[in-house]
């Protein structure tokens, strides 16, 4: 890219020569003016109004016409000599916030490229501390003739100058705002918040200029001999005199081709947009309460969690417990059962006792008939011994 100014940075003591690079480029389509009926080029040419002949670019120079109409020639040599420092040096006042710069000063980008092999240091010295800072710087250069302002901040890994306008050059919006005092419902400014929010964000590298490529169609069928493409019918709406029903439309067809399919009625969505939207400081409230509900929401869902827990801690323990009983009463019944089954077998059968009862019984019976038989009695019991008194 070719410069078109060469100078230098003043930073405080440091000084970066650097290069002036145009950062854009016009794509527009331009015209020459023709002759109507037979396509003569029209031009412009420049002639001397006392010489009455035409001149060359060499031959023109620079003039103050003053008020009494007296021309007062101003050569190079001469802006040379202007009294500011910064005929060629781009010199930086102040560094402040990019916030600070009003979008209405801005006007024409430059890419500012090192001037020299030694600017290389300085020139990344300021990128980086721009960087760092999180600013923009504020400078005063010369260029065609008049000192301007202008800013420099970083895109991507190179310096870039915007010239700005003057304070004093921009205009103040007086006049322009309507007069009437109009007012605006809430149900119409939660359409237009519902339609912003449908037409959402938007790449502006996916953005083209659509005029210039219709143009462009236009002069090929043209040059082509071919018809040309036809035009899309105008709206035909007319004036719009209902508001709320051009909001409700919008926000249909915005839904419509953004969705790819039948999109929900936006009056429902307005209502519903309506009763949830509320001023700013109920909104914060609200965000307090839901934040604290959620929080003891939370508390909620850990203690019921906890006592979840809990409970089944105590379930397996009680079911550990009743195994452990059951366990410990199959034992004992077990331990019973074989106390039993050993004191079974250390008794005497009850049909052997029986048989000796009546064994016994039997002898006694025989002895007792044999006596009888034999006039016998049996001895009688001797009696105790009296015991005689002392």
């Amino acid at each position: 890219m070719r410069s078109i100014w060469n100078g230098a940075i003043s930073f405080g003591l440091v000084s970066i020569p650097v290069k002036l690079v145009n950062a854009t480029e016009s794509h527009s389509i331009s015209f020459r003016q023709i002759h109507a009926e037979d396509n003569g080029r029209i031009r412009y040419r420049k002639v001397c109004e006392l010489d009455d002949r035409e001149v060359s670019t060499a031959e023109i120079g620079k003039g103050y016409e003053d008020a009494d109409g007296t021309v007062i020639p101003i050569t190079d040599e001469d802006l040379a000599h202007l009294p500011i420092p910064t005929t060629r040096t781009i010199e930086i006042v102040a560094f402040v916030p990019a916030d600070r710069i009003d979008p209405l000063q801005m006007g024409t980008a430059y890419y500012l490229a090192v001037g020299a092999a030694p600017a290389a240091k300085p020139y990344t010295l300021l990128r980086e501390a721009l960087k760092r800072g999180d600013k923009v710087a504020v400078a005063k250069y010369a260029l065609r003739g008049r000192e301007r302002l202008g800013m420099l901040r970083v895109v991507g890994d190179a310096l870039t100058l915007h010239g700005l306008l003057w304070p004093d050059e921009v205009r103040a919006p007086e006049g322009v705002a309507p007069d009437e005092k109009v007012t605006v419902r809430a149900k119409e400014l939660d359409l237009a918040d519902a339609l912003m929010d449908t037409l959402g964000d938007v790449d502006l590298d996916d953005l083209h200029d659509d005029y210039r490529a219709a143009l462009e169609e236009v002069i090929a069928a043209k040059a082509a001999g071919e018809a040309l493409p036809e035009a899309p019918e105008p709206d035909s709406g007319g004036k719009v005199l209902d508001l709320m029903a051009a909001l409700e439309n919008s926000v249909r067809a915005a839904r419509a081709s953004r969705g790819g399919g039948k999109a929900p009625e936006p009056k429902a969505a307005a209502k519903k947009t309506t009763e949830t939207k509320a001023p700013a400081k109920k909104a914060t409230e609200t965000k307090a309460t839901a934040k604290k509900t959620t929080e003891t929401k939370a508390t909620a869902k850990k203690a019921a969690e906890t006592e979840a827990t809990e409970t089944k801690a105590t379930e397996t323990k009680t079911t550990e417990t009743k195994a452990t009983a059951k366990k410990a009463a199959e034992t004992e019944a077990g331990e019973k059962k074989a106390g039993e089954k050993k004191a079974a077998e250390r008794k005497p059968p009850a049909r052997k006792t029986a048989q000796r009862s009546a064994q016994g019984s039997a002898r006694k019976t025989a002895a007792a008939q044999e006596e009888r038989k034999s006039g016998r009695k049996p001895p009688a019991k001797k009696a105790a011994p009296r015991k005689t008194p002392a």
